[in-house]
């Protein structure tokens, strides 16, 4: 997919980030649900665009020029090689447009052929089919399952647990 770049935090992004809120398609990925559309204080946007900018791993994902969302390597462990991948597209009209995908690709390719990692890990909700089969498309294998890991409005959910090894990233 053309239009995507992973690119450090602009004078800008808070704005674009409070403008796009707290959207139900969005938010419920990770859990949390919202019977409609929230607003985002630009305090809370400014934290967001914040902690990206401090983050030695984080960039945020542009689509066509405008603000998507944030990905990011955590828990970066050069002794063994490895980090946990943590992706999240922010403006629900950009959901189901291969945007994910092209980001996790592109912060893999960072992962594996430039800090020369050997594993990367995620952790998904059981019930987000959308980034589930979007890992997957990645390359990324199911592992485990960490059961009942994350209360959410809905109760208990599992977790999935899915890795990548460098050898697997073409």
């Amino acid at each position: 997919m053309t239009g995507i770049k992973l690119r450090k935090v602009i004078d800008g992004d808070a704005a674009a980030r409070a403008a796009l809120g707290y959207q139900p398609d969005v938010v419920a990925g990770y859990g949390i649900r919202l019977s409609a559309s929230a607003p985002m204080a630009l305090e809370d946007a400014r934290a967001w665009v914040d902690n990206i900018a401090k983050h030695p791993h984080a960039w945020i994902i542009a689509h066509d020029g405008a603000l998507a969302g944030e990905i990011r390597l955590d828990n970066v462990n050069l002794d063994d090689t490895r980090a946990s991948l943590a992706v999240a597209i922010v403006d629900a009209a950009k959901l189901g447009q291969g945007i994910g995908r092209a980001s996790i690709k592109a912060c893999l390719k960072i992962a594996f052929e430039d800090m020369k990692l050997h594993r990367v890990s995620v952790r998904v909700l059981a019930s987000n089919h959308r980034a589930i089969r979007c890992y997957e498309a990645c390359g990324f294998r199911r592992e485990g399952v960490e059961r009942e890991a994350a209360l959410t409005d809905h109760g208990w959910q599992d977790d999935v647990i899915m890795g990548i090894l460098a050898g697997e990233f073409a």
